[in-house]
C-alpha cells in the first residue's frame, strides 16, 4: 500500500522596516528514503534572490540556501512536492533484543550505521541528557525488556501524561521545563522522548515533517495536521531506525512525511537566517497543506 501527496508550504514575513538583505537556510523539500519517494519538488522566493543553491547537510537533509540583496518589506517563501509514501512494515524481530544490549553495543558492533548512531546518544544543543529524564524513561526500561516495546511504551507513557498545548511552550522553550508542566506541542514531546532515551544510553533522533491534513473515512483527526510535524526515531543494530510519533501515539506509517532529521530541532529548523534591518520587529504567518492524490 502507498499514498500519494502534494505538500504546500508557505511561509511569509512582514518587517517594520525595509530589509538591506536577507541570507536564509531552508529545509521544506521531502527526503528520498526507503519508503519514501519525492516525485517532483520547487521552491519559489519572492522577492527573487540574487543567489538560489541547494545541497546535502551533514545527515542528507535537502537544503535550499537563498540570498536576496534588494531592498524588501515583506519575504515569501513556497515549496511544493509530490510525494509517495510506502505503508510501513511490521516491527522488525531485531527488536527483541533487550534494551541494555542495545545501549552497551552502540558503537562496538561496526558499519557505517552503528558509527553514524553513536552520534545521537550524546548531548545536542536542545537536549540533553539527565537524571530526571532518566527517572521518567525508568519505569517502560525494566530489566531485559525488548528494546522496541520499551520505547513504544515510552511514547505512550508521554501521549497520556503530557497535554497537547499550543500556548504553553515557544520554539526555545528548555525541555527540563516541558517536563515540569506536562504541557506542550510536538517539537516538545519529541524532545522529551529523545532526552529519555539518551539518559537511558541510547540513540535517538529528531524527525520533522507533516501529516496528512484530512483522515480517511470513518477515521480520526490527527493532532499536528496542517503544520509542520515532529516525531522520533531510535536506533536498533540489525534492524535501523525504528520511528515513534509520542503526540499521536502512533507508530508513523503512509500518513507521516518525512522533510529531514538531526539531533534536534536546531538541525532541521525549516528556515533559518539573517536580516539587515533598522526595525525592531516582524510578523511570520505559515501556513500548511497536505492533499491526499489519488
Amino acid at each position: 500500500m502507498s499514498s500519494k501527496y502534494k505538500i504546500t508550504h508557505r511561509t511569509s514575513y512582514w518587517y517594520e522596516a525595509n530589509v538591506s538583505a536577507s541570507y536564509g537556510r531552508m529545509r521544506l523539500l521531502p527526503r528520498d528514503l526507503a519508503r519514501q519517494t519525492c516525485l517532483e519538488s520547487s521552491i519559489s522566493v519572492d522577492p527573487s534572490p540574487g543567489d538560489h543553491s541547494q545541497y546535502l547537510d551533514l545527515f542528507g537533509n535537502r537544503v535550499d540556501y537563498v540570498s536576496i540583496h534588494d531592498p524588501h518589506r515583506t519575504l515569501s517563501i513556497t515549496a511544493e512536492s509530490i510525494v509517495e509514501v510506502q505503508a510501513a512494515p511490521p516491527l522488525p524481530l531485531a527488536g527483541n533484543v533487550s534494551w541494555e544490549s542495545v545501549r552497551d553495543g552502540i558503537g562496538r558492533i561496526g558499519g557505517d550505521e552503528d558509527v553514524l548512531a553513536v552520534q545521537f546518544s550524546l548531548d545536542s544543543p536542545m537536549v540533553e541528557a539527565s537524571e530526571a529524564f532518566e527517572a521518567y524513561a525508568r519505569p517502560s526500561f525494566t530489566a531485559g525488556r525488548p528494546v522496541v516495546e520499551a520505547v513504544l511504551d515510552l511514547s505512550s507513557r508521554i501521549h497520556r501524561d503530557f497535554e497537547f498545548s499550543q500556548s504553553a511552550t515557544s520554539v526555545d522553550t528548555p525541555i527540563e521545563q516541558v517536563l515540569e508542566q506536562r504541557k506542550g506541542v510536538c517539537q516538545d514531546f519529541a524532545h522529551v522522548g529523545i532526552a529519555c532515551l539518551r539518559s537511558m544510553g541510547l540513540p535517538a533522533r529528531y524527525v520533522s515533517g507533516y501529516l496528512e491534513t484530512d483522515p480517511p473515512p470513518g477515521g480520526v483527526r490527527l493532532v499536528g495536521a496542517d503544520v509542520s510535524h515532529a516525531w522520533l526515531s531510535a536506533f536498533v543494530p540489525g534492524a535501523g531506525w525504528i520511528d515513534v510519533d509520542p503526540t499521536n501515539d502512533q507508530v508513523p506509517g503512509h500518513r507521516h512525511i518525512v522533510t529531514a532529521f538531526g539531533r534536534d530541532y536546531t538541525d532541521v529548523s525549516p528556515f533559518s537566517g539573517v536580516i539587515y534591518t533598522r526595525g525592531r520587529t516582524s510578523s511570520l504567518e505559515v501556513v500548511v497543506d497536505v492533499l491526499g492524490l489519488e
